[in-house]
């Protein structure tokens, strides 16, 4: 049932907004999640055309300013989608912010500062279609509970969502235990089962072989370290299954 593997596994990674750095004159590419923001540059003096990667926009939302100084055109065009920005000559804010929905569903704020004579392009990708997710895991819960442990720990090593699982992704300070400087990197929770992520660094002088007892807590039924035999400054992942009482 115990087995070892091979590479360190990574924290899951919230999606989030990253706008990719690029000269002002150049296009903008930005992923961004759903619910998410993107941060872009609109021309202050010509048109800006906001385009989505294998989406179209199908409503915006913006606030009408009061001054015709302080607002600004959003034109959609239907035919593609895609948004058109304009300012006004002489407007006073630096930045537009506005909400746009897109035809498959996705909500994005938009937050972008105002500069620059020419026209500028921002294609926006959604991270989510970009970087699928891979399926829930989902372990038989007639299965015997050493088997579901198992299932559990290939889910944990390979970044799975488990059905029926609730996964924190939130790492804990790290804590010296001899040489080793062990973190807690992720936990998955259900009524029955409750896995550990953990991060293990030899920290000391000397080459240590990792055993079981020293990452898993008692009554654990499965234990799994990626790599066993540690030299000094190494790190490894370790996968911890117990009875969910056990957490």
């Amino acid at each position: 049932m115990r087995r070892s593997l091979q590479r360190l596994a990574a924290c899951s990674v919230m999606s989030v907004a990253a706008l990719l750095a690029v000269p002002a004159f150049a296009d903008q590419s930005i992923m961004v999640a759903d619910n998410g923001e993107v941060q872009c540059e609109v021309s202050e003096q010509d048109l800006t055309r906001i385009s989505l990667k294998d989406d179209a926009f199908a409503a915006v939302s913006k606030i009408e300013a009061g001054s015709p100084l302080e607002d600004f055109s959003v034109v959609h065009e239907p035919t593609r989608g895609d948004l058109y920005i304009s300012v006004p000559e002489g407007y006073t804010r630096p930045s537009v912010s506005f909400f746009g929905t897109t035809q498959k569903g996705f909500v994005y704020k938009f937050s972008c500062q105002v500069g620059g004579a020419d026209a500028r392009q921002v294609f926006v990708t959604n991270a989510d279609l970009e970087n699928p997710q891979p399926p829930a895991t989902e372990l038989a819960s007639a299965a015997p509970l050493n088997d579901q442990a198992l299932g559990l720990v290939g889910a944990m090593f390979e970044q799975r969502t488990v059905r029926g699982f609730e996964i924190r992704d939130e790492p804990r300070a790290p804590v010296n235990v001899g040489d080793l400087k062990v973190q807690l990197v992720s936990e998955y929770l259900s009524p029955t089962l409750a896995g550990k992520v953990l991060r293990i660094e030899n920290t000391g002088g000397a080459p240590m072989t990792l055993a079981e007892e020293l990452v898993a807590a008692d009554g654990a039924i499965a234990v799994s370290i990626a790599n066993r035999e540690l030299q000094p400054g190494q790190v490894t992942a370790a996968y911890v299954v117990t009875p969910a009482q056990g957490f």
